[in-house]
């Protein structure tokens, strides 16, 4: 029995009603299941070239060793075949090492250790899209930096400004310095602790994406990293 006053809608309105809400509802609402929340935007602007590297800029002593034979931290790729870039302590001093893939599996990876910078190269057998490096042209102080990776284990990233450049003394190590780029933090996804251990390795992306450093040490009020160099392979 049919009420005054309400017409019967035909059924193909109703569907085509409820398929135009589900459309409406996942264009508008995008909430990634695999990543949490970015940092803070950061403000705009840059400000002089830095100079180049030189022995007189500041020092810092940073504790970037792990635990003897035990470390896990951030790689990124740098050769669609199977080449990985991280930081040299995140894999010194491992008897083997693996890129995880997944909860529980990895793939197993070939170490070499950069004699001239605290970096390292994994070499797997296959591997993902490269990022791509930033050209090697000026550095500006208050240059943006996004540096994404697993601190803590978890997904996580860290937001950054280029204040300027430093020579880095592995505290525990022997042997001289290496000129790095010293970023100071201004955001981190919401809910990290206040340790980004973990994150050794990461890349130091610019606002483009392109890689323009590696993630090497965390130290009060500064985060420091490497100027990426094109990987030298040595023969398998």
């Amino acid at each position: 029995m049919r009420r005054p006053g309400f017409p019967h809608l035909p059924d193909w309105l109703v569907y085509l009603v409820v398929v135009a809400l589900l459309v409406v509802a996942a264009v508008t609402i995008k909430r990634p299941a695999d990543a949490p929340p970015p940092p803070p935007p950061m403000p705009a602007g840059v400000t002089e070239t830095l100079a180049a590297a030189s022995p007189f800029d500041p020092a810092v002593v940073v504790k970037t060793s792990a635990s003897p034979g035990q470390g896990a931290g951030t790689a990124f790729s740098v050769a669609d075949s199977g080449v990985w870039l991280t930081a040299r302590h995140v894999v010194e001093g491992c008897r083997s090492v693996a890129i995880s893939i997944g909860p529980g599996s990895g793939v197993a990876a070939q170490v070499r250790i950069d004699p001239d910078a605290e970096t390292a190269i994994l070499i797997t057998r296959g591997g993902s899209p490269a990022l791509p490096l930033a050209p090697d042209v000026g550095l500006k102080r208050g240059l943006a930096a996004f540096h994404p990776g697993f601190p803590q284990g978890q997904p996580g990233e860290a937001a950054s400004r280029l204040v300027g450049r430093e020579r880095l003394y592995p505290r525990g190590r022997d042997g001289g310095s290496e000129p790095v780029l010293a970023w100071a933090e201004i955001g981190r996804t919401e809910g990290l602790s206040p340790s980004l251990q973990g994150l050794s390795g990461a890349p130091a992306l610019d606002p483009e994406g392109r890689v323009i450093g590696v993630t090497i040490a965390q130290a009060p009020r500064r985060d420091t990293s490497t100027p990426p160099r094109r990987p030298r392979l040595p023969p398998r």
